[in-house]
């Protein structure tokens, strides 16, 4: 008797591979595929899956694609940003829409193509990026990505090149005839000495329950500098699942910002490689849950070069029947003397249902380091409310304003100014009223 397959890999099984037309591109992407079937969907065993049961994700069946999305009409504000309003790349249910795009007449140095064009156009030099074979440390959804991702973006800045305007990189969930899986893959190029600010940005133009799966590797050569924002605030039905890989050489330098906000489920795994000497990452993040929303981030970086600096502050509040999870661990490898490794994760439960897991981690191997790393989980200060209902504020506005204060921490150093009220003003629309908890 066959053992019966779960809804999720049926319906991915049954997905017929993009059909390239390029040999070793179709090789890898059976491969992928195979490796993806083989492993099965990660479970508590995974330590990096240990909080995030995907039991009712394994139930669901979805639509290969979303077979109108190239013309589907989608409202532009949906993912417009104030501040922003230099080169632009639209995915709908991923599927690039050149149409909401803006791609002409780029800033000097910097190139911009959908995954897609890339291909057809000219593959050959995507070979090694997209024929390498899948490790298997990874978990099954980048094998997955790897195997049906037809589109994404892919970013080179020349070297020495400073763009001056952030490149605005938008996930458009949209409402479909059916509910729908979709994988986009990307790669992004910093060359030597470049500057670059990109937006990625996870919005819904309406309510789905669609599956989305994003893939991005990030590589910054000697002396570049790279400030990025993610913005998840994808609809409150949707699965998302987010991995970035970042390899940063001599000198380089990454300023991460992420705000999480949307999905039923969302988790957002971010690798972090500190390969060159002298090389820094600094993240910041602020998670905010309610009702039953499960997100789950897992920050992993590594300290291999000599004399490596990572400073990471992350804050997280939930509320309802919510489940926050957050995994800091920080790895100085043999080699890596000299690292300074910071980590602080600062979270808020709200409500008596909610529950935040947190876990940092370090790994150190060499002597010359210095490395700390904290994790809280607490509820609000009944004193700082008293204070402030004293004063004449209502017990839900103070309430509020503690909460807001909490987290601005985690989003200071965004820009552009409009951009950094925005998030905030994001923030504060998605924390629950107390007649929501």
């Amino acid at each position: 008797m066959s053992a019966v397959v779960a809804p999720f890999i049926e319906s991915m099984r049954a997905a017929a591979l993009p059909a390239s037309g390029i040999a070793w591109l179709d090789a890898a992407r059976r491969e992928a595929m195979q490796t993806f079937l083989s492993a099965g969907l990660p479970n508590a065993r995974h330590e990096l899956w240990k909080y995030t049961a995907l039991r009712a994700l394994e139930q669901r069946g979805y639509a290969a694609r979303d077979e109108n999305a190239s013309t589907r009409i989608v409202d532009g504000s949906a993912f417009a940003l104030p501040g922003i309003d230099g080169p632009q790349l639209v995915l709908v249910n991923g599927v690039f829409r050149a149409d909401l795009s803006r791609l002409n007449d780029l800033p000097q140095g910097l190139s911009v193509q959908p995954l897609s064009r890339a291909l057809a156009e000219n593959p050959e030099p995507l070979r090694f990026l997209l024929s390498r074979r899948v490790q298997e440390s990874r978990d099954a959804f980048v094998s997955l990505n790897a195997a049906l991702a037809a589109d994404g973006a892919l970013v080179r800045v020349a070297s020495g090149a400073e763009i001056e305007k952030p490149l605005h990189i938008v996930h458009l969930g949209a409402p479909a005839d059916s509910i729908v899986a979709w994988h986009a893959r990307s790669f992004i190029e910093l060359g030597e000495g470049a500057r670059l600010h990109i937006v990625e940005h996870d919005a819904a133009a309406g309510e789905h329950a669609h599956f989305a799966n994003l893939a991005c590797e990030y590589m910054l050569q000697k002396n570049a500098r790279l400030d990025l924002l993610t913005l998840q605030d994808a609809s409150a039905g949707a699965t998302l699942l987010r991995h970035g890989e970042f390899h940063l050489h001599e000198d380089a330098q990454l300023a991460l910002h992420a705000l999480e906000l949307g999905g039923a489920l969302a988790r957002h795994e971010i690798r972090i490689a500190l390969d060159g000497d002298r090389s820094r990452v600094d993240t910041r993040g602020a998670y905010a849950l309610r009702s039953r929303q499960h997100a789950d981030t897992e920050l992993l970086i590594e300290h291999r070069g000599r004399d490596t600096t990572s400073d990471s502050l992350w804050r997280g509040v939930a509320d309802g029947r919510a489940r926050g999870v957050f995994h800091g661990a920080i790895t100085v490898r043999q080699g890596a003397d000299g690292a300074d490794a910071q980590l602080s994760n600062k979270n808020l439960l709200l409500s008596e249902g909610a529950e935040i897991d947190t876990r940092p981690a370090l790994e150190i191997h060499v002597d010359e380091v210095k490395a700390a790393h904290g994790a809280t989980v607490g509820q609000l200060d009944e004193r700082a409310l008293f204070y402030l209902r004293s004063r004449g504020l209502p017990a839900e506005a103070a309430r509020m304003l503690l909460v807001r204060a909490f987290c601005a921490v985690a989003l200071s150093g965004i820009e552009p100014n409009e951009l950094h009220e925005h998030c905030d003003a994001l923030l504060l629309a998605h924390l629950p009223r107390e007649d929501e908890t």
